[in-house]
């Protein structure tokens, strides 16, 4: 891959050059401002950044992408370039005598309290892209083994109706309906059948937006269309969720009088910015103290999970045969031998839906925690 991308980037340099017509430093967002804008006299809305030069962020750029033929040959390259720098060139070196890839998880690595990874970072291996995607397949399992990954379904929105008590929110996941299509046949108040993908994508990004403590403003920039129809919708989705609102409600005085909030299992979050008198620094620990025991339970669910399905895997004598190789988010990775994975996966499925009501609180919901898996001979072939 180093090989075949190096090539393509040396292509995409000459291209550059070309159409600019100088050599310079593609990779200098100053040298790149003065020749975008200075050279070839382009306009942005928004050309200078905060030191005065211009500005040659993706935003500014891909504004501008249908002005030029060079602006996309530029996007082409920053995304080689950093799937080389970050990934493609660095990894191999880091690999380790046996072979394998050791990055270190870090318990505490995020306020949340999900883990963080480094050296390197394999919690961010890139996606959307098929220049992208193509690095996933360069990790792949052992002989005779698969890797298999376990993922949560919807589990902060899961933990948001738990949390809440949501009448209707619970009722769409009881009846393991497909949640923003549930949400969307609330709002827009009609029948789930006749919910299209427009709906679908707007009740989705409503619900992501409220567990991330997202407001009006946030919203109308993520739907599209005015801040009227924004307020609208907001209000539309509170007045027919209101468990849901009061909940957050509720962690936001409980948080302004405390100075900390608590996920399910009692782990606490400090805000000490909360009652602070500066107005942005009040908003944001308010916003983020409020998604807090969201996010927060579904980092302690998670943490659960690998311990129940260790101790699960060890009962059933394979932990010679499936080990945990990867946690990203809300997916554990596994590498499993062929011969166990039947076996093996409906082990760690079932540990890691019953967190609940085997942990300490012996936590009984209707709300049923759903994880899907997927495996293959690489982690490319994932799904």
């Amino acid at each position: 891959m180093s090989l075949e991308y190096h090539k393509e980037l040396d292509i995409l340099t000459k291209k550059i050059y070309k159409q600019a017509g100088v050599e310079f430093n593609i990779n200098s967002p100053k040298q790149l401002g003065e020749i975008i804008f200075g050279n070839l006299g382009m306009k942005s809305s928004k050309k200078k950044s905060a030191t005065g030069n211009f500005s040659t962020k993706v935003s500014v750029l891909e504004e501008l992408a249908e002005e030029n033929e060079i602006i996309k040959e530029i996007l082409a390259y920053r995304e080689l370039q950093k799937l080389l720098s970050t990934y493609i060139d660095v990894i191999p070196k880091m690999v380790s005598n046996d072979g394998r890839l050791h990055a270190k998880f870090i318990q505490n690595g995020a306020t949340t309290g999900r883990f963080s990874s480094q050296d390197p970072n394999l919690q961010n291996l890139p996606i959307k892209t098929e220049l992208g995607r193509k690095i996933r397949s360069g990790f792949i399992a052992s002989k005779n083994h698969k890797l298999v990954a376990f993922d949560y379904s919807q589990i902060e929105l899961r933990v948001a109706a738990m949390l809440s008590g949501d009448k209707n929110m619970t009722a769409i996941f009881r009846e393991r309906k497909d949640i923003h299509t549930g949400v969307a046949s609330f709002v827009f108040d009609v029948p789930m059948e006749k919910v299209d993908s427009e709906m679908r994508r707007r009740a989705k990004v409503i619900n992501f937006g409220i567990i991330y403590g997202m407001g009006v403003s946030a919203l109308r920039k993520n739907l599209g269309g005015t801040r009227e129809e924004a307020q609208k919708f907001y209000d539309n989705y509170f007045h027919q969720f209101s468990g849901v609102r009061d909940y957050l409600e509720d962690v936001k005085k409980f948080a302004i009088k405390n100075s900390y909030t608590e996920t399910l299992f009692g782990r606490r979050r400090y805000f000490p910015n909360i009652n602070s008198r500066i107005p942005f620094l009040k908003n944001m620990a308010e916003r983020t103290a409020t998604n807090a025991p969201i996010q927060g339970t579904a980092a302690d669910i998670i943490k659960l999970a690998i311990r129940y399905a260790e101790e699960d895997l060890e009962k059933a004598g394979l932990l010679n045969k499936a080990h945990l190789v990867l946690q990203i988010h809300d997916e554990l990775v596994y590498e499993i031998d062929e011969n166990v994975l039947k076996e093996a996966d409906k082990i760690i499925k079932q540990a890691m839906e019953n967190v609940l009501e085997r942990s300490y609180l012996h936590y009984k919901t209707d709300i049923p925690l759903l994880v899907h898996s997927g495996f293959g001979d690489n982690f490319g072939e994932v799904k």
